[in-house]
């Protein structure tokens, strides 16, 4: 069935000083809600200004403890942009220079290994129309099966060619969890209801009870009242995740030990 692409958004070029707070918190929320997985997976934002240029982890530091000026700035051939002491996640490099080569409209690209993520992914029958989060997904999240640690480059091309044109939510099969966002927030608030969705469906399967089913026509409405948000956008603002994205950044101010934006 084909994927549906959310309405664009218009604004201004963030500055990279901007990008690079906007991810450093992303970091942190991740680490927040219980999504990161020791020093590994990744999200990535791409530069301002540049299609060839994003930033990302240093490998080796927890999220709870990202910061702006420690991000690594690198180009889509590995090579790190600028000055830095830390180095990155091959594997990590693998995915995210796929996709930013690949979706340029994918101004941030993030990817989790839940519990309840990895769960889902390693199910045949994949998410499940079964909760209004994962409502949000119907018909518009696609599948790429595992081929062991992304560390094969030729594995790039059939990761994208799963991706797609339009896809902002990818499960990587017995793997994890995968979004795109036209900005940091959409990223974030789409992989915070993915997870969401996944976590639900493994605590309704765990009953072994039958779900309630929606019909098609309810759960495409469904979707397309997420992509519109127009049940969250403050009027006047295009962005319909800047208002939920300002709440969540209340969670981690004061953050512990360092501020994100440091």
């Amino acid at each position: 069935m084909p994927l549906h692409a959310a309405a664009p958004v218009h604004r201004e070029e963030p500055s990279e000083r901007q990008v690079r707070e906007d991810l450093a918190a992303a970091y942190r929320l991740v680490a927040y809600y219980g999504m990161d997985d020791s020093i590994y997976t990744h999200i990535s934002a791409r530069v301002p200004g540049t299609e060839d240029q994003f930033l990302i982890n240093p490998f080796g530091v927890l999220f709870r403890d990202i910061t702006a000026s420690s991000l690594v700035k690198i180009d889509l051939e590995g090579r790190i942009q600028g000055d830095s002491p830390h180095d990155v996640n091959p594997a990590g490099f693998t995915i995210h220079s796929a996709v930013h080569a690949a979706r340029h409209d994918a101004a941030c690209v993030l990817h989790t290994h839940t519990v309840a993520g990895v769960g889902v992914s390693s199910l045949a029958c994949g998410l499940q129309p079964c909760n209004q989060w994962a409502l949000q997904f119907y018909d518009r999240v696609v599948y790429h099966d595992f081929e062991g640690i992304a560390l094969d480059a030729e594995e790039k091309e059939r990761l994208v060619a799963d991706i797609g044109p339009t896809a902002q939510a990818l499960i990587l099969r017995n793997h994890g969890l995968l979004t795109l966002g036209r900005n940091i927030p959409e990223a974030f608030i789409l992989m915070l209801n993915l997870e969401r969705a996944c976590r639900v469906q493994l605590a309704i399967q765990s009953s072994g009870q039958p779900t309630y089913p929606v019909p098609h026509e309810v759960a495409e409405r469904t979707a397309r009242q997420y992509e519109s948000g127009d049940s969250t956008r403050n009027p006047g603002e295009p962005d319909p995740n800047a208002r939920e994205w300002r709440a969540m950044l209340r969670r981690i101010a004061p953050a512990p030990a360092t501020s994100y934006l440091d």
